[in-house]
């Protein structure tokens, strides 16, 4: 049994750390709407008051927050969690930020003695749940074989991409593929149900078609109808697509349909549908269409 810490209890990290309890293990966790952390204290959690009471209190910290802002606010300043570091212990950052910051932070927490690896993770919370979810990690290689027992007792595949950044280099180039599949999904279903076929017969049959990746087989439904609560948001999709773009800028690689995709993401915030899943481009595009039930 590991002593572990976790900071960020949301949609994933909530899940996440429930999943560690189930295995036994002993967590303490810190969220900033009190009542997240709350929640899981019937299944064991020590709730505690600060990002550093959580630090201090164990050997392994996960973090896991919306964006680069919410990841400063908890790491630094006197109630921060690096203030709670200290030789030997170590920090997982499961946040999707910009690799400049995550190696920052990470040069910042091994001023403390402590170390750091950014493990961004791919996956939905359906992949979770099933135990199925991808994690890559970016660090020292001997702190990941050490880790690695206890990431696969949150998905089964852990994969090692390189020095510190990388994994959230990685991470934002995987989420290009989802965004722009949801668009042209969205496009298909579309085109489909203006030339007379229904929405729901287009949806079963592109996402059982050659075009149905894991991806599209669980999230094609939200098209129908959208979850009550937003396995990932309009606004942290834009957010992770707005880092590839500056990435692109920086390495200068063209990213045309990050671009466009990124554009009907700003469309569907416009519409008010910021904090439903990203899936609501869809909508987004109905309305544009002149198709809206």
């Amino acid at each position: 049994m590991a002593n572990l810490g976790y900071i960020g209890l949301g949609v994933m990290g909530g899940r996440m750390a429930a999943r560690l309890l189930a295995k036994g293990h002993a967590v303490t966790g810190y969220n900033r709407t009190r009542s997240k952390a709350q929640a899981l204290a019937d299944h064991g959690l020590r709730v505690a008051g600060t990002p550093r009471e959580v630090a201090a209190a164990a050997d392994i910290t996960f973090v896991m927050v919306a964006n680069s802002e919410a990841l400063t606010s908890v790491a630094g300043g006197a109630d921060g969690f690096i203030a709670g570091l200290g030789r030997g212990k170590i920090v997982v950052d499961m946040s999707t930020v910009s690799p400049a910051l995550s190696r920052e932070l990470a040069s910042r927490v091994r001023d403390t003695g402590a170390d750091m690896v950014d493990a961004p993770v791919s996956g939905s919370v359906l992949t979770l749940e099933q135990g199925q979810l991808s994690i890559m990690v970016g660090g020292d290689r001997a702190t990941f074989d050490r880790l690695t027992p206890l990431l696969e007792d949150i998905g089964p595949k852990v994969t090692y991409v390189g020095p510190h950044g990388l994994a959230v280099s990685m991470k934002i180039a995987t989420n290009i593929s989802v965004a722009v599949q949801m668009l042209a999904f969205a496009e298909g279903v579309l085109l489909a149900e203006r030339s007379g076929i229904a929405r729901e017969t287009a949806v079963a049959v592109m996402t059982h078609s050659a075009i149905g990746s894991p991806m599209l087989q669980y999230r094609g439904r939200f098209v129908l109808q959208l979850p009550d609560e937003a396995w990932f948001d309009t606004t942290m999709m834009q957010k992770d697509l707005r880092l590839a773009l500056e990435m692109g800028r920086e390495l200068g690689v063209p990213l045309p349909t990050t671009s466009t995709t990124n554009e009907w993401l700003t469309a569907a915030r416009a519409m008010g549908l910021a904090d439903e899943d990203f899936a609501a481009v869809f909508q987004a595009l109905a309305r544009a269409a002149g198709v809206d039930r």
